[in-house]
């Protein structure tokens, strides 16, 4: 399999990584990319942070052989729990860049505003001191999205639109902005727009996480760069094919197409 010169390496639970690899494949198409779902251990919302901590530092350590340049966290619960800790062992090294909710952004365009997020993180301190540090006067709404990321995962298009129809049923009227709680809500925001109406702006973070890791690593956006793509794809620490799968959601379907004749793809 041919490998690009400089690779990123993304970890997740499951396919709320894609948006991110996505994003950071837009900006720098020459980048490798290599993608560790931990489809043993989904979702990570329910586990303790003790759990979460374990099992996203096995995700990154399964990818330091294919030599990222840097890691990115594309979860919020593995974020929250284990970026100190992935941090403390791989930098500098190998930087880790994680994800946080976009609140500050929607908070700044003013309010009403709403967070989609999974029961775990809308009950949890961190998403009360994240509202406190950043939207601290404006009204803002946490809004438990309940069974979406598990049916984003599953791929059933009929369950998507029910979990979304129940978190816009408990979204109060008014709401200017909605964040994205969940790196998986990304993969259907056009289904979010719809259930919710034109006039909510969605608040996510892949283009902005993307912007960083270039940071991090010294480069410049280059969209017009060579193509690499996904370069391996580790499923709990295994070697997986790319999942024909992905081509559900435009994210995916972007990665699936770049990848075309260079990989074997699973049904």
């Amino acid at each position: 399999m041919p490998r690009s010169t400089r690779r990123v390496a993304f970890v997740d639970s499951g396919l709320g990584l894609l948006g991110y690899a996505d994003a950071l494949h837009a900006l720098r198409p020459d980048l490798g990319l290599v993608l560790s779902l931990d489809p043993d251990n989904m979702p990570y919302g329910p586990r303790t942070p003790e759990e979460v901590q374990r099992l996203i530092l096995a995700s990154a350590r399964a990818t330091l052989p294919h030599e990222p340049d840097a890691i990115v966290v594309a979860c919020n619960t593995a974020s929250v729990h284990g970026l100190g800790a992935l941090r403390a062992e791989l930098e500098p090294a190998v930087p880790v860049i994680g994800t946080v909710p976009a609140i500050r952004p929607a908070a700044a365009a003013g309010g009403p505003v709403a967070v989609w997020a999974t029961a775990a993180t809308t009950s949890s301190d961190y998403l009360r001191g994240l509202v406190d540090a950043f939207a601290a006067d404006v009204e803002t709404y946490a809004v438990a999205a309940l069974g979406l990321a598990e049916a984003i995962e599953s791929g059933d298009p009929l369950a998507v639109d029910e979990c979304i129809a129940y978190a816009a049923s408990q979204t109060p009227a008014g709401v200017r902005s909605l964040v994205l709680g969940c790196t998986h809500y990304g993969l259907v925001a056009d289904r979010i727009v719809a259930a919710l109406g034109q006039g909510v702006t969605i608040h996510d973070s892949p283009v902005a996480v993307a912007r960083q890791t270039l940071r991090r690593i010294g480069l410049e956006p280059a969209a017009d760069a060579t193509e690499a793509g996904v370069e391996a794809v580790l499923l709990s620490g295994r070697p997986g094919a790319l999942p024909a799968s992905w081509g559900a959601y435009p994210a995916g379907e972007r990665l699936l197409r770049g990848a075309a004749g260079r990989h074997t793809l699973s049904s």
